[in-house]
């Protein structure tokens, strides 16, 4: 981005990223809420164990199948108005899910969870507002910071699950009842955010910039997508299993509470100081070194069940998708044209998504369904499934850092 595609103040900038953390904070806290009980409540609504996660899934492809819409109405009509429009779909998905527990419907809980999904998709795309009309150096740097409000969310989401848990009647149904009211907040939240005009794209312009069959064949993209695809789809393959791990060997809700925390933490806690890391030393060297952390999340998952090792297991895996996903980010926002945006992270997390999708679904198959019911038999599968897409990150990023010398 040049200097002439500015199109907001630094001071409008830093405003922008205030609001967007404390979004990722607030309303972001709501996911780890999802994925500490959503599980749980599929298991006690599903009629086959094998579906316990599929309400989980469902709003992974919730998000895949609004990521491309959302991503064009935001280009057209502002981040503002994306962003509010995600976060009533979040309430209205969070309290038809509630009904669904007191009615003990699967198939409601299932369009509740789809519904959430639209709000995951927003989520996903506070990172590219941060970047919106700033200067180029600037971009990582804010980045990070966005993605370091999930800090608070890893504190706040962990907490308000364990106090609500239980706090009904019904199961669970508590929680979904506080998601409703974390939602309401996004309205008034986003109205302080600054959206530039010029970054809003009218009907008839929007052919501007290369196809997305060109975005897809720059060599930057293409592996930027693949390796932010492969830590963001891995860590939601152990974490979305994680619940029914820690119960299934004999720990306690709280413990398995305590576990998500911690690895919400380790996801989002390096992310004051990942983008300084890229700045200095490349988002490529910073993608490799998450998915070597991945690696190792895993390598100590297989080692044994012991409550120590969950926890290990679990932050490694959050800090290796903080440098998987927020490199990858950035090696992508620096590749494509303020005019190719929209387009172009659309695409991003279509299949970025569409990756997270196929891992959830897995997720509770591998866990349940692999081993007969012995959940540590399915805790190693679920971490065993991480090594080939592993290497294919690996091979794809060696690729892409090699690919110059070759061209000489």
């Amino acid at each position: 981005m040049t200097e002439s595609h500015l199109l907001i103040t630094d001071s409008q900038a830093r405003r922008n990223v205030v609001v967007l953390v404390l979004a990722q904070a607030l309303l972001g806290s709501q996911m780890s809420m999802i994925f500490i009980v959503g599980g749980l409540a599929g298991q006690q609504l599903a009629p086959n164990p094998c579906w316990a996660t599929l309400p989980l899934s469902l709003i992974i492809l919730g998000s895949l199948l609004t990521a491309q819409p959302l991503s064009a109405f935001m280009q057209r009509h502002g981040r503002r108005a994306g962003f509010m429009l995600a976060t009533l779909a979040g309430a209205i998905g969070a309290g038809l899910a509630a009904r669904a527990l007191y009615i003990h419907s699967f198939g409601l809980f299932m369009l509740g969870s789809f519904l959430s999904g639209i709000y995951m998709s927003a989520q996903g795309f506070y990172r590219f507002a941060a970047t919106d009309g700033v200067r180029k150096e600037f971009q990582p740097k804010a980045i990070s910071y966005v993605m370091g409000g999930g800090l608070a969310a890893a504190l706040i989401g962990p907490q308000l699950a364990k106090a609500t848990s239980e706090a009904h009647v019904v199961p669970f149904m508590a929680t979904y009842l506080a998601i409703v009211l974390l939602n309401l907040l996004g309205p008034l939240l986003f109205t302080f955010l600054h959206s530039p005009e010029s970054h809003r794209v009218a009907k008839g312009t929007a052919t501007l910039g290369r196809s997305r069959r060109e975005l897809l064949r720059d060599p930057v993209i293409a592996v930027a997508i693949i390796c932010g695809m492969v830590a963001y789809a891995l860590m939601n393959l152990v974490m979305t299993s994680t619940p029914l791990a820690v119960l299934g060997c004999g720990y306690n809700q709280g413990n398995a509470a305590d576990i998500v925390s911690a690895h919400v933490l380790a996801m989002y806690l390096p992310a004051f100081f990942t983008g300084h890391l890229i700045a200095r030393f490349g988002a490529r060297l910073i993608v490799g070194l998450g998915l070597v952390i991945l690696a190792a999340s895993g390598a100590v998952a297989l080692s044994g069940i012991e409550l120590e090792r969950f926890f290990i297991a679990l932050a490694l895996l959050g800090v290796g998708w903080n440098f998987g996903f927020i490199g990858a980010t950035a090696m992508v926002t620096s590749a494509y044209q303020p005019e190719e945006r929209g387009r172009v992270q659309g695409i991003i997390d279509f299949i970025v998504f569409g990756g997270v999708f196929v891992a959830s679904l897995s997720s509770g198959s591998l866990m349940n369904c692999t081993a007969s019911g012995n959940a540590e038999a399915g805790w190693q599968a679920v971490n065993m499934a991480m090594l080939p897409f592993l290497v294919l990150a690996g091979g794809a990023l060696i690729w892409l850092v090699l690919r110059p010398r070759a061209a000489r």
